[in-house]
């Protein structure tokens, strides 16, 4: 079973549907008129299928002799369609296509330490730059990204450019970010991680692979398929932001990560704030059920460090320790 589509950056193939017939008729001729259209099932569906240069073509048209509101598109392979109103987040983020094919990404290093302060090891960051050099945040690159369908692509991206940046840590932990909703099937698009992995001789166990964006983890079996994946090749994965979703506290229990990393949102005024205080005590209570290390992340202040050591918290990260640098410490 290949990946999806979006696997590699091809040429966007958009898939456009208007359930009005007259509509409809008016749009797939002048289509065909600019010999842009690419695929149309005929009367019996309500799809048709362009290029990205014939979806611009398209939106001009529908703008000027089309009900807009009528019209929903989706790059092919996705599951959900958008409204066509929503067409230019598209097509402005065409960029992200260049910074993928170009590879302008490279891993920054935050230490994550222990009780005393020594280094446990690093979460790789990805930090993107453009042709002339300037940085790219990370949420921007990853909106265009999902604006474009190349979610998976960037993410694969910045998992192999992580990998390769844990091959200088000597027997420290290297933490790295995956977004689970972008991979499809385990045993495909994880394959070159692996192989990554392989070449530059990194033992799996000084991986760490962190769930992201928690709070939007819907679908809990492929989830546990993709860690299952992980687990038998000798990786360990680290559930993050705990507490930012509703649901994070079911999925530790139901995942059984080997980290779970506390959300900075508990962690920061964590020593005078008893309502966080509370929260942070649940979820190291949850850990430990579930058999996780626990791991403060987000520490600016050291009266946070305090009050979370003294309560058994064994993993720490934030400005307080270190921030991101393009070496580690």
């Amino acid at each position: 079973m290949p990946c999806r589509t979006a696997c590699i950056v091809t040429d966007l193939q958009i898939e456009v549907k208007i359930e009005d017939l007259i509509q409809l008729k008016m749009l797939t001729e002048h289509m065909e008129r600019l010999h842009v259209l690419q695929a149309f099932d005929g009367e019996e569906s309500s799809v048709i299928t362009v290029t990205e240069s014939g979806l611009r073509d398209l939106t001009d048209f529908a703008r000027d002799y089309l009900d807009v509101r009528e019209l929903f598109f989706r790059v092919s392979g996705e599951n959900h369609w958008r409204p066509l109103s929503e067409v230019e987040e598209l097509l402005t983020s065409q960029w992200i296509d260049d910074l993928i094919q170009q590879e302008r990404v490279i891993s920054y290093y935050q230490p994550i330490v222990d009780t005393e302060c020594s280094i446990y090891g690093y979460e790789l960051l990805a930090r993107f730059h453009s042709p002339e050099g300037q940085m790219i945040y990370p949420d921007e690159a990853f909106a265009a990204a999902r604006a474009r369908g190349r979610l998976y692509a960037l993410d694969r991206l910045c998992r192999i450019t992580a990998v390769r940046h844990a091959a200088p840590l000597i027997n420290q932990k290297a933490f790295i970010n995956f977004v689970p909703t972008s991979i499809y099937s385990p045993e495909f698009c994880l394959q070159s991680t692996v192989a990554v992995a392989n070449q530059f001789n990194i033992d799996p166990y000084q991986l760490v692979f962190e769930v992201v964006e928690t709070d939007q983890v819907e679908d809990v079996e492929h989830l546990k398929t993709i860690l299952r994946y992980y687990r038998e090749k000798g990786f360990h994965y680290a559930l993050d932001d705990v507490g930012e979703g509703y649901s994070t506290v079911e999925l530790l229990s139901d995942l059984q990560p080997h980290y779970m990393k506390l959300d900075r949102s508990f962690v920061d005024g964590v020593a005078l704030d008893p309502n966080k205080q509370e929260k942070a005590k649940m979820f190291l209570t949850k850990a430990k059920e579930s058999g996780s290390v626990p791991l403060a992340e987000g520490i600016e202040q050291e009266e946070d460090f305090k009050w979370l050591k003294e309560r058994g918290y064994q993993l720490f990260q934030g400005y307080f320790f270190g921030k991101p640098a393009p070496s580690p410490l």
